[in-house]
């Protein structure tokens, strides 16, 4: 949780942090992953067979690295707009067999040649989780439950067993399951009105509960302040007194997913444009409570929180989904991407994963080549938030100027503050404090004065470049990060167009 106060242009500004005033748990799913079957994110991405860089099951060795060095706690996967036409069966058993199959998301041919049973042990590779997202397109209730079945299931029945015949003796115990992706969107196969989505959803829900009440089940919002997310909310958001889910005193839903996608042509307006993120968690998270007020369900269960499972920087017409969404990211995107992790760490209490999407070549951080992979300027700060932002979200007092121009979306401006440093602060289990700062001015370099520190060795983490239009290329990353100390005393300069963590041993 951050207050700021706006203050004029010629005054010192200053932070004051907090460290034992410990606000939420930060979940560590916040920093959560994405692979769907779209442009080169599987193929190419994560599964390159033939290629020297990948190991004896086709994954790409660095890829995995690099996924180990974000520590990725889980991925979601295999959509996304794809999982409308998909049928999990066409992926898993001998390769040789399995279907190839027109794809109407992204207009492609899937091969199936990557399906459950390689997703699974490529996520246990990396020493992530997966999360599964169900067909509400073209997918039936028994084609989702044995799923469930495949994966998480110890009996002797059918699709278990099937499991077995396939080479996998164990369940997987796959914990994450999304009832459907952007029903509402009018691009989906299959698309749904919001009374016949949560009709649904709340049916799927109870036989999904029955079959295996320990997994954790995601209801499909839109962007988090719309009548969709208010209706479906409404409806699904109950208190299972029947005790349907194996327990009485839980709700059979347990997320709320909400996307958003920013991008602006403008520096400020794209670097700011993440608060609208933050503003959506606030919304719907006031949407379940209006939910679970109306629908008389107690305190005692526990309530459910924000699944933000797609984000990222994003513009459609200069990298269509269809064409492969490959984004060539900016500083300015990078310092949006730091925006969008500081609002996650502010709102940790509502916050129960987030996803960035996508992990590979798809508007993504990592970028693969025949020959090796690139990491663009967005994945530096995402480096640093999930290395170093971890623990417990913490107070902090954020005196500056403010951004009062344009904003993207356009609602913004009214919705939610602007400031020209944008301010989270976190404190480890280990006793370590950060403090996430981004400067968005393309102007100006702050000198701040910071209360809170521990005046000492401060190591400092500096995500910058000579301009907000530089991109990383191969050969040629421009954007990387920065090291070096402070001593904690006088007053602290955060450069113009740059992203800044500091921390210290409270």
């Amino acid at each position: 949780m951050a207050s700021f106060t706006r203050i004029p242009d010629d005054q010192t500004p200053s932070i004051i942090v907090h460290p034992d005033h410990e606000i939420a748990k930060i979940n560590d799913n916040i920093y959560g992953g994405f692979t769907e079957h779209m442009g080169r994110c599987i193929y190419g991405g994560i599964y390159d067979p033939g290629n020297p860089l990948s190991d004896e099951d086709g994954f790409r060795k660095d890829v995995i690295e690099a996924m180990k060095d974000l520590n990725v706690p889980v991925v979601r996967y295999p959509g996304g707009n794809f999982v409308a036409t998909y049928h999990w069966l066409d992926g898993v058993g001998p390769k040789e067999k399995r279907p190839k199959r027109p794809e109407l998301a992204w207009l492609g041919i899937e091969p199936n040649s990557f399906g459950t049973d390689e997703f699974m042990k490529w996520c246990k590779v990396v020493g992530t989780e997966p999360y599964l997202c169900l067909n509400f397109g073209t997918g039936t209730l028994d084609e989702a439950l044995a799923w469930l079945e495949y994966c998480n299931s110890t009996q002797d029945t059918y699709y278990a067993n099937l499991r077995r015949q396939n080479g996998h003796e164990e369940p997987y115990n796959v914990k994450y399951w999304a009832l459907g992706n952007e029903c509402w969107g009018p691009w989906q196969v299959a698309q749904q009105t919001q009374q016949d989505y949560a009709k649904q959803a709340y049916q799927w829900a109870k036989a999904l509960k029955l079959l295996d009440p320990t997994i954790t089940l995601i209801l499909c919002g839109e962007t988090g302040y719309s009548s969709w997310d208010h209706y479906v909310l409404k409806e699904c958001v109950k208190w299972d007194v029947h005790g349907l889910s194996g327990d009485s005193t839980k709700s059979l839903i347990d997320m709320h997913s909400i996307h958003i996608y920013t991008a602006s042509a403008t520096h400020l307006a794209n670097a700011t444009a993440p608060r609208a993120a933050e503003r959506a968690i606030q919304m719907a998270s006031a949407l379940i409570d209006l939910a679970r007020i109306e629908n008389g369900v107690p305190e005692t269960v526990p309530k459910q929180t924000v699944c933000f499972d797609e984000w990222n920087v994003w513009d459609p017409v200069r990298a269509p989904g269809e064409k492969g969404a490959e984004e060539s990211y900016t500083l300015s995107d990078a310092l949006a991407v730091s925006v969008f992790l500081n609002g996650f760490v502010r709102q940790a209490k509502d916050v129960g994963m987030a996803n960035i999407a996508q992990s590979v070549n798809v508007i993504s951080p990592l970028m693969t080549s025949t020959e090796g992979v690139l990491k663009q300027t967005t994945w530096w700060p995402l480096l640093l938030f999930s290395k170093y932002m971890r623990g417990h979200s913490v107070a902090v007092n954020v005196r500056c100027p403010e951004y009062t121009g344009v904003t993207d979306p356009k609602w913004v401006r009214a919705t939610i503050e602007t400031p020209f440093l944008d301010v989270c602060a976190a404190k480890m289990e280990d006793g370590w404090v950060g403090l996430a700062v981004t400067n968005v001015s393309e102007e100006k370099d702050f000198e701040v004065r910071i209360d809170g520190v521990k005046e000492g060795k401060v190591d400092v983490y500096v995500v910058g470049g000579e301009n907000v239009s530089v991109v990383n290329k191969k050969g040629d990353e421009k954007v990387r990060i920065e090291e070096s100390s402070w001593d904690g005393k006088g007053l602290f300069k955060f450069a113009k167009h740059s992203f800044t963590l500091l921390r210290w041993k409270h």
